[in-house]
């Protein structure tokens, strides 16, 4: 079984080498066949016994934190409600200040990967209003390549950065209404598209409803995308915040019984579509979050490139959980997650 994305190819690549030499758990099929050229005894088992005993393929080691330059547990639940004021007509205005910056990053043990960020960190900030605030968002342009801002929301044309490149060194003030309440996803609009979203500008943005949702114990935003390291339009790894297998290593802490609130975008590119399933339990699902009804009750969804929405679960029992997406070779290769159901 060779699990990197780009085996299947007979062409040698660079990538293969290093993808060959970080990767564990993968190597079944070439074992099998490298003991039968060597006159060997294949095992009559299709995987070896060190393959069966591990729960998901991973990475040697891990990525050191300071050579991530962000904390993916961090970003969990990072929401940035903005500096707040309001206006005089007793409308309430949320302001944030956004850098497009380079910022080297390393995505797997010795991999450094030059990611385009938003403030330095990927997924850029989830900015969180409520339905009918002001939005302005401050944004200046520090990389050499020209970038933008496109939300989506409802909005004018001018706001929607799509005609309105900014230049390096630039400065655009983007403003929004907070409409429609939901989950919705923000990301570079500039051209070539795909490598702009690919390498990390991208992020969420959290409008509630002008009453609420029901109180939930613990929220987190998930962003789900891969990791094309390479730089040939096919994803190497694949992620949930930027960092392949992060939250397998380090696994989210939750309590029993708690009620668990998660916005889930998807911003893959590259691939037609993504996926969430949960383990051992069932979620209700929320399209785009736009209604406070559940539009089903079930432990997988898909989701195409910009769908989103709000899953909402408990756990009764406590252990480890995975979730995962449900593409048995994304979840291989990085997009895959434990949940510490903790008393």
């Amino acid at each position: 079984m060779n699990c990197g994305r780009k085996g299947r190819s007979a062409a040698p690549a660079v990538g293969l080498v290093w993808l060959a030499a970080i990767l564990v758990g993968c190597t079944s099929g070439e074992a099998a066949s490298g003991a039968a050229a060597r006159g060997g005894q294949v095992p009559a088992s299709p995987m070896p016994a060190a393959v069966h005993a591990s729960f998901m393929p991973g990475v040697s080691g891990e990525p050191d934190p300071q050579a991530i330059g962000f904390d993916p547990t961090e970003i969990l639940t990072d929401f940035d409600y903005g500096k707040e004021s309001y206006l005089p007509n007793g409308r309430r205005l949320r302001e944030y200040w956004v850098t497009a910056q380079l910022k080297s990053v390393e995505i797997v043990p010795g991999i450094l990967y030059e990611a385009w960020t938003y403030n330095g960190r990927v997924p850029g900030p989830t900015f969180r209003a409520v339905e009918g605030d002001l939005i302005r968002i401050h944004f200046r342009n520090a990389t050499p390549h020209p970038h933008s801002m496109h939300f989506h929301t409802v909005h004018r044309a001018g706001m929607d950065g799509v005609y309105e490149p900014v230049a390096p060194g630039g400065e655009f003030l983007y403003e929004l209404d907070a409409e429609p309440f939901g989950v919705h996803p923000y990301h570079c609009h500039i051209m070539p598209l795909a490598s702009h979203i690919s390498r990390g500008l991208y992020g969420a943005i959290v409008i509630d409803p002008r009453g609420g949702r029901p109180r939930a114990d613990q929220e987190m935003v998930m962003v789900m995308a891969g990791n094309d390291i390479d730089f040939d339009n096919q994803n190497d790894f694949y992620n949930v915040n930027f960092i392949p297998f992060y939250y397998d290593r380090h696994p989210i802490r939750i309590k029993k019984d708690a009620l668990i609130r998660i916005y889930l975008v998807n911003l893959l590119e590259f691939d037609q579509s993504n996926s969430f399933h949960l383990h051992a339990n069932f979620f209700d699902y929320y399209p785009t979050g736009t209604s406070l009804k559940p539009s089903e009750y079930t432990d997988t969804i898909s989701q195409m490139q910009a769908q989103r929405g709000i899953l909402e679960f408990r756990y009764r029992y406590p252990g480890r959980y995975m979730f995962h997406g449900h593409k048995s070779e994304f979840a291989e290769l990085g997009w895959t997650g434990v949940f510490e159901v903790e008393e």
